[in-house]
């Protein structure tokens, strides 16, 4: 199938994403990881795959994210890593995705992660579902609408003092890296709209330091 306009001009405005600095990779060290961001499309628009983490996990517990982890030596690189982690986390099939490209790799400083996220247009979807349940509580595929929505946007305070987007959507507080991406991407496919900001960040709690994991 056709990659929707609205998509693939995501993908060449998403090669581009500008990287904030403190997300900016060292030259070298990190753990390599990738995560897959994936898009479909429903009669209600466009809608991207997301993850909630079982509730307990010594990383990460509860915070809902990208399909994603570690890649592993058996992995070619970052796209393979993408897939097999969605297909081991949602039972994703990977034969109805296509990969568009990778976005700019993003370092995260608290937990010494290099991640690429890899965009991808769901062409023909499936059932997804908790296929890891030791590690998945959930899994939701949310409407970009719900996201760009002022009313479920907000700002969170983390425990190192730095604040971020967020959002409530489908039950679930999205916030930290999950968020930001996120946040990026509204922005560049023209999605975002005036916030409804009251000043006020909500606290969460952060992963502490040296806890290795992708948010």
């Amino acid at each position: 199938m056709t990659t929707p306009a609205w998509l693939a001009s995501l993908a060449e405005a998403a090669e581009r994403m500008p990287v904030p600095r403190r997300m900016r990779p060292p030259r070298e060290g990190g753990r390599h990881s990738a995560v897959l961001v994936l898009f479909g499309e429903t009669d209600a628009g466009p809608d991207v795959l997301l993850i909630q983490r079982n509730t307990g996990l010594r990383r990460h517990s509860g915070q809902p994210a990208f399909p994603g982890g570690s890649i592993e030596p058996s992995d070619p690189g970052p796209i393979a890593c993408a897939l097999r982690e969605a297909e081991e986390e949602t039972g994703l099939d990977p034969a109805g995705v296509r990969v568009l490209g990778t976005l700019p790799e993003l370092y995260i400083q608290r937990t010494g992660f290099r991640v690429t996220p890899v965009l991808g247009w769901w062409h023909t979807p499936g059932d997804v579902h908790p296929a890891d349940t030791g590690e998945v509580a959930s899994v939701a595929r949310v409407p970009v609408g719900e996201l760009a929505d002022p009313a479920n946007r907000l700002r969170t305070r983390h425990s190192d003092g730095s604040t971020g987007p967020a959002f409530r959507v489908r039950e679930m507080l999205v916030w930290g890296f999950t968020a930001g991406i996120l946040n990026q991407l509204l922005v560049l496919g023209g999605w975002e709209r005036p916030w409804l900001d009251s000043g006020a960040a909500e606290p969460v709690d952060a992963v502490p330091p040296g806890r290795p994991g992708v948010p």
